[in-house]
């Protein structure tokens, strides 16, 4: 593909999926998350030639004009759109797919000062919301949706929506996922969840038992009350025969 049909196909996606977008010229102009794309390009170019400083410089200075810091050994499919741009960092092992959605503030990185493979994989038609952070020799699978402020710690499968920090799934499929396990949550508080409701299961069980053993024990007693009272009555009965003295 030439380069004027890359970028066309560069300016076409993001008519696709910006409802912002009003033209061609407006979009080559005015979005600098694609000028980032295509410098990112043209560092990678360098970088795979082997002529990492020229590269490091030309994404330096990609990343003070458009506020998106992609390093040039990441592998970058066709049609990315970053919109709004600021504050993008995609990190030198990072792999991204083809027609995948970044919005601003996400940051593809690692987790420790490890060589080898450690920043994310991002697979086709991944869309991923402002702010989020995903960490680590991850994948992200296809179509898949990470809601804005997540921290993806863990590999998303296929076709799901995960939010949260750390990210869970709720989506999955286009079907609801319900977390009936709160191990499934993997919050640092689901120890405390867990051990919360145990208590409560605990206390609903010695509730259950102790009140069968009132009722149990009532029983005898009430049996007795009604005895006293039958004994009640039939004095009430015997007042009109024995008062004061008379009828005996």
């Amino acid at each position: 593909m030439s380069l004027y049909a890359h970028i066309r196909e560069d300016i076409d996606s993001v008519l696709e999926r910006d409802p912002a977008a009003r033209s061609r010229l407006e979009v080559f102009l005015c979005y600098p998350g694609l000028w980032a794309v295509w410098i990112h390009r043209v560092s990678h170019g360098l970088w795979r030639a082997k002529l990492q400083l020229p590269a490091r410089l030309l994404s330096q200075v990609g990343r003070f004009f458009t506020g998106v810091d992609i390093h040039p050994g990441a592998l970058v499919g066709r049609r990315l759109f970053i919109d709004h741009a600021t504050g993008v960092v995609i990190g030198e092992t990072a792999i991204v797919g083809s027609d995948v959605t970044v919005y601003q503030g996400v940051t593809l990185g690692g987790t420790g000062k490890g060589h080898g493979k450690r920043h994310p994989t991002v697979c086709d038609g991944v869309f991923i919301g402002n702010n989020a952070n995903v960490l680590g020799n991850i994948t992200v699978g296809e179509n898949s949706r990470v809601g804005a402020g997540s921290v993806v710690l863990s590999d998303v499968p296929p076709n799901s929506t995960v939010v949260g920090v750390p990210a869970h799934i709720v989506y999955r499929n286009g079907q609801r996922v319900l977390i009936t396990d709160p191990h499934d949550v993997k919050d640092p508080l689901s120890d405390a969840l867990i051990a919360l409701s145990a208590r409560v299961e605990e206390l609903e069980t010695r509730l259950c038992v102790e009140g069968e053993l009132a009722t149990h024990t009532a029983e005898p007693f009430a049996a007795e009350e009604a005895e006293r009272e039958a004994y009640r009555l039939k004095l009430e009965r015997m007042r009109e025969y024995v008062s004061m003295g008379e009828g005996i």
